[in-house]
């Protein structure tokens, strides 16, 4: 077996679910940047549009569960934490999938099998892989155990969604909403990296960077909120 099969069949023992189709699974792991006009390679991105909604409604019924007098506002402050980005991240590398990515030479030697971005979008698109395989049943057996140690974790309100809590916190102090501005956009369609910086009225502005601008945004807020707050 080579390489890549050795980490696709070990990705599959910690899923716990060896694909019958393996075109299927092939196409969860091929990054969108493989192969170029007649030689395209079908890439993951519409199951990874896919198995978003699943693991959504997978996490959303674990926490109804688990919080029977929560409130609508804490759920989704839950949920928001534990679909993110680096929370499927954290489960793609639990999973080993970076090693069983289908990249491009070059991005493999540009690191883009440890990017958060990548492995978060490739996890996804091997829960939409394993619903449509197997249906929504065993995805949400697969979601529930691979998510144990973050579902048994305290979530931080302010780490879960730092640009409304930043709203709160700018409405709370009288001063108008926070204003986002683009500052840089590096970087191959990709790959991308976005900077942007956020301005409270009445204070010094924050920048961040990230693989998209909403993570960018998301990570400007939280450094401009905990300086705030530290003030």
């Amino acid at each position: 077996m080579d390489r890549r099969g050795a980490a696709v069949a070990e990705l599959e023992r910690r899923l716990g679910h060896v694909f019958a189709d393996r075109a299927l699974i092939d196409r969860a792991l091929t990054h969108a940047s493989v192969g170029q006009g007649a030689r395209k390679q079908p890439d993951y991105e519409r199951l990874e549009f896919l198995g978003d909604r699943v693991l959504a409604l997978a996490i959303a019924g674990e926490l109804m569960a688990r919080e029977p007098g929560a409130d609508a506002g804490a759920l989704s402050k839950q949920l928001h934490v534990l679909v993110s980005g680096p929370a499927c991240a954290r489960v793609a590398r639990s999973l080993k999938l970076g090693d069983a990515l289908r990249l491009p030479g070059g991005e493999t030697r540009r690191g883009a099998r440890t990017q958060d971005t990548i492995l978060a979008d490739a996890c996804e698109a091997v829960i939409g892989a394993l619903f449509e395989e197997a249906g929504f049943d065993a995805a949400r057996g697969a979601v529930l155990r691979l998510w144990a140690p973050l579902l048994d974790e305290p979530v931080d309100p302010v780490s879960a969604n730092p640009k409304s809590e930043l709203q709160e916190w700018a409405a709370a102090e009288g001063r108008p909403p926070p204003a986002y501005r683009l500052v840089d956009r590096a970087g191959p369609d990709h790959a991308p990296l976005f900077t942007v910086e956020v301005a409270v009225e009445g204070g010094a502005p924050e920048r961040a960077v990230g693989g998209s601008r909403q993570a960018a945004e998301k990570a400007a807020a939280l450094a401009l909120l905990l300086r705030e707050r530290s003030a």
